[in-house]
């Protein structure tokens, strides 16, 4: 069946204004990104990962995936006098909303690394990332918006990531079966791909 984003609609004369979760079911309550937007996305190079800014629905946010073999994709190691630049194998696309905030897209860059770094599209490197495929989606999805909530609340980004939360509980308020050290790991990790340029992956980390 044929539809229009709601974003692509117009409301008529006596229609009752949309709720927020509806027209701008991504956008934060609050806070403000600078620089860790670009920097994350450059750190996210050394691990093979390709960021796409593209135009989408109000309703798409992001994804990532993992890219057809045979490209590469160039990253820069920070040294002295000059930084150094590398290519590695390009492992990962990961599609961002342009039309969204900053803000918004990195909340979205956040909650993709973390499936990244939990391991939910598996790994090049066991001893970079475990390779858990094969979780249940509420598993992932869990996983991956713990991880955005933890970096972006410690960067005062107001994010909807406790309402994702709540809405993934089971009936009995149960949290689903997720690895705490995962998270916490990969929260870190993103977190610290925002504040500093890192360097080179190495063969055994």
């Amino acid at each position: 069946m044929f539809v229009f984003d709601v974003s692509e609609t117009i409301a008529g004369p006596e229609a009752r204004e949309l709720p927020r979760s509806v027209t701008d079911p991504f956008e934060v309550r609050g806070g403000k990104v600078g620089g860790e937007l670009r920097l994350t996305m450059a750190n996210a190079q050394r691990d093979g990962v390709e960021v796409l800014e593209r135009d989408a629905g109000s309703q798409s946010a992001g994804a990532i995936q993992r890219a057809p073999p045979g490209r590469s994709i160039a990253f820069e190691v920070p040294k002295r006098p000059e930084t150094l630049q590398v290519t590695v194998p390009l492992r990962y696309e990961l599609l961002l909303n342009k039309s969204h905030s900053a803000e918004a897209r990195y909340a979205t860059l956040v909650h993709e690394l973390g499936h990244l770094y939990c391991g939910h599209v598996g790994t090049p490197n066991a001893h970079w990332w475990p390779d858990r495929r094969g979780l249940r989606q509420v598993e992932e999805e869990f996983e991956a918006e713990s991880v955005c909530y933890l970096v972006c609340g410690r960067l005062g980004i107001a994010n909807p990531s406790d309402e994702y939360l709540s809405g993934y509980l089971k009936d009995d308020r149960e949290v689903p079966e997720i690895s705490l050290e995962c998270v916490m790991k990969a929260a870190g990790l993103v977190e610290q791909m925002g504040c500093e340029r890192l360097s080179l992956r190495k063969t055994k980390e």
